[in-house]
């Protein structure tokens, strides 16, 4: 789990980069929650989606948004943000020409800007957001939403009240054979702190769930022609 620089729009961006034996693994990207709000790429919450892709084989990487930790710059009102995100896809993109696929999993502030983020990247496969900031960003850009995933928040979220959540996503439109699917853990806070095993299971339940769905949709793909 080497540490990497990778050079940013507003200078160096500081990362975690677990790379894969298999040159034709999927790569995954893991964004912290708001950088004002105390978000970082060393979140248990963040280490936790780190590891569970992983362990899964892809070629993963998770990194600090710029001002952050190591990583230079500064705050940037989420689209300097998106920018980092997009330059660090490039970049383990670069060390994995091959990969079959991405997926990103972001938290809070980390899933809007990663939402984002799957709206312009075509080879984003699927989607991991816990507590989607939907009282406080616009999510109105997921016209249709492009790839299935799963959304999870939690039940005693005092910051991003989960009916909130509820009201927005089950809005989405989504393209056709695309799913959105909605996870609340009860009593769980916006960090997650008491419930941080149920939010692991739960994600790992949908991955092994979802997954062999992607390799086969993508498989899929490579033989008609299409994107």
């Amino acid at each position: 789990m080497p540490d990497v620089i990778i050079p940013g729009p507003a200078g160096r961006l500081e990362g975690r980069y677990s790379p894969s034996e298999d040159p034709t693994a999927p790569v995954a990207l893991i964004l912290h929650a708001h950088p004002l709000g105390g978000g970082h790429m060393e979140n248990p919450l963040v280490e936790m989606m780190y590891d569970s892709f992983r362990k899964r084989n892809f070629a993963t990487l998770r990194f600090n948004f710029r001002g952050v930790g190591r990583s230079q710059g500064s705050y940037d009102q989420g689209l300097g943000e998106l920018s980092d995100a997009a330059t660090v896809l490039d970049w383990v993109q670069g060390y994995n020409a091959t990969a079959r696929y991405c997926w990103v999993a972001g938290h809070s502030f980390g899933a809007w800007v990663g939402m984002q983020l799957l709206m312009r990247r075509p080879e984003i496969a699927g989607f991991v957001s816990v507590a989607p900031p939907t009282n406080m960003y616009d999510f109105t850009f997921l016209a249709p939403c492009p790839a299935s995933g799963i959304i999870v928040h939690g039940g005693a979220d005092k910051i991003v009240p989960a009916e909130d959540v509820e009201r927005v996503m089950s809005k989405v439109r989504v393209q056709k054979g695309i799913e959105i699917q909605r996870d609340i853990i009860p009593d769980a806070n916006h960090l997650f702190t008491e419930h941080l095993p149920e939010l692991e299971r739960r994600i790992n339940t949908y991955l092994d769930d979802r997954i062999p769905l992607v390799e086969k949709e993508r498989s899929e793909r490579q033989i008609t022609g299409k994107r």
